[in-house]
C-alpha cells in the first residue's frame, strides 16, 4: 500500500506564494510520474502540472510561468511552488503518483492520490 501525504496549503493574498509538498511512503519499486491536480467548488478536477522520470514537465496554460513542479527522488517527494497566486487558483490541490509495485515476483502499475490540500487566495 502506497500513501501520499500532502502539506503546505493555506490562505494567502493575491500575488503571494505557497509551496505544496507531497511525500510517498510504503512499499513500492519506483515512482514513474508525479502530478498535481486541483478541484474548485462546483468544478471538475483538473490537471495543474506533471513530472515524469525523464525530466519532462508540463503545465496547464493558466499556471505556466507562475507554478513550478519539482521532485526530490531521494525523499520520494514532489513539490509545487506557486507564485503570483490569483483568486481563481483557489481550490483543493491533490498530488498524484504513478507507481510501480512488486508483488509475488511481478511488477504492477498503480496510482495513488494525496488527501488534498486547501489553497485559498484572497483578493
Amino acid at each position: 500500500q502506497v500513501q501520499l501525504v500532502e502539506s503546505g496549503g493555506g490562505l494567502v493574498q493575491a500575488g503571494g506564494s505557497l509551496r505544496l509538498s507531497c511525500t510517498a511512503s510504503g512499499r513500492f519499486f519506483s515512482i514513474n510520474a508525479w502530478g498535481w491536480y486541483r478541484q474548485a467548488p462546483g468544478k471538475q478536477r483538473e490537471s495543474v502540472a506533471g513530472s515524469t522520470n525523464d525530466g519532462t514537465t508540463n503545465y496547464a496554460d493558466d499556471v505556466k510561468g507562475r507554478f513550478t513542479i519539482s521532485r526530490d527522488n531521494a525523499k520520494n517527494t514532489v513539490y509545487l511552488q506557486m507564485n503570483s497566486l490569483k483568486p481563481e487558483d483557489t481550490a483543493v490541490y491533490y498530488c498524484n503518483a504513478h507507481i510501480t509495485v512488486a508483488s509475488s515476483g511481478l511488477l504492477h502499475y498503480t496510482e495513488s492520490w494525496g488527501q488534498g490540500a486547501q489553497v485559498t487566495v484572497s483578493s
